[in-house]
């Protein structure tokens, strides 16, 4: 057996943490680039939105894990002769992962005997918490940490996630956009389709209004999904819009003709200190056992 365990861009709840049993290694954000408080720890998801719609001149940033933030949850494992699976943010987008890596080195000479397989996972958010509930799954169905790792590789090369924002004030104040396109953007009313590609994000497409990016999104969706909906996992998260993100889960359902188990997923600070309140995302991958 072995223990789950990943950076806290996976955005599981709190709920969900104790019924899969995962460790989580948060992420730290900062109003001031000074003081910097570990998400869920010392500054709860909803205090941190509340506070960046309410203050339009704060303009927060996220620091990832450290090395010290890994090792001191690793060490409690490795001492009681546990090994360890750890799935971080994209390395491309997050120091995350180095982080890990870098605890991994040091704790080799203490724990010879123990392994820790680091995974990237390409992906954030509602993406990276599919793959680890994948990844659990895979664990309470009694596979090896070998068969695991390998099966999970796979199926983060299947990971995608599409996302839409409320706007564009978000991307522009984290230098996504420049001033200008967000200005364009507000006026026009146009809304960006941005997606996770090969670790990095991208805009796929943008849309003028919030109901015809909704449509989009949907058709984009179900065609693309019709012929693998028995073999995939699908999750739908937001920050602070609920009913799009019911009505979209709902279109999307019967578009395929499926339900989709997974709850809503509330994004948290890692991506929201750079899409905003009104995010909506969409995300899948290839079950564990469909490979």
């Amino acid at each position: 057996m072995f223990k789950i365990i990943s950076d806290g861009a996976c955005d599981f709840s709190k709920k969900e943490v104790e019924e899969y049993g995962v460790g989580i290694v948060p992420f730290y954000i900062s109003f001031d680039g000074v003081n910097y408080l570990k998400e869920g720890i010392d500054i709860k998801r909803e205090d941190f939105f509340n506070r960046l719609m309410s203050d339009k001149t704060v303009f927060p940033k996220t620091a990832q894990p450290n090395p010290q933030d890994y090792i001191d949850i690793f060490t409690p494992h490795l001492s009681t002769g546990m090994d360890i699976i750890c799935l971080t943010i994209s390395s491309k987008v997050s120091g995350s992962y180095s982080s890990a890596k870098m605890a991994i080195d040091i704790l080799k000479n203490d724990y010879p005997e123990r392994r820790i397989v680091l995974l990237d996972s390409l992906n954030g958010s509602v993406a990276q918490g599919l793959i680890l509930k994948e990844i659990i799954k895979m664990h309470d169905n009694g596979y090896t940490l070998d068969k695991t790792m390998k099966l999970a590789e796979k199926i983060i090369k299947t990971a995608r996630i599409y996302f839409t924002v409320e706007s564009l004030e978000y991307l522009k104040r984290g230098g996504r956009i420049g001033p200008t396109t967000a200005l364009v953007g507000y006026i026009l009313g146009i809304r960006p389709i941005l997606q996770v590609e090969d670790g990095m994000i991208t805009q796929l497409d943008s849309v003028r209004g919030k109901k015809k990016t909704l449509k989009l999104i949907e058709e984009a969706m179900i065609e693309a999904l019709k012929d693998e909906k028995d073999n995939i996992c699908l999750s739908i998260g937001h920050i602070f819009r609920e009913e799009d993100a019911i009505e979209l889960k709902a279109n999307i359902e019967t578009g395929l003709g499926i339900k989709i188990p997974n709850p809503l997923t509330e994004i948290g600070v890692t991506m929201g200190a750079h899409a905003g309140p009104g995010a909506l995302a969409f995300a899948y991958c290839r079950k564990h056992d469909s490979l």
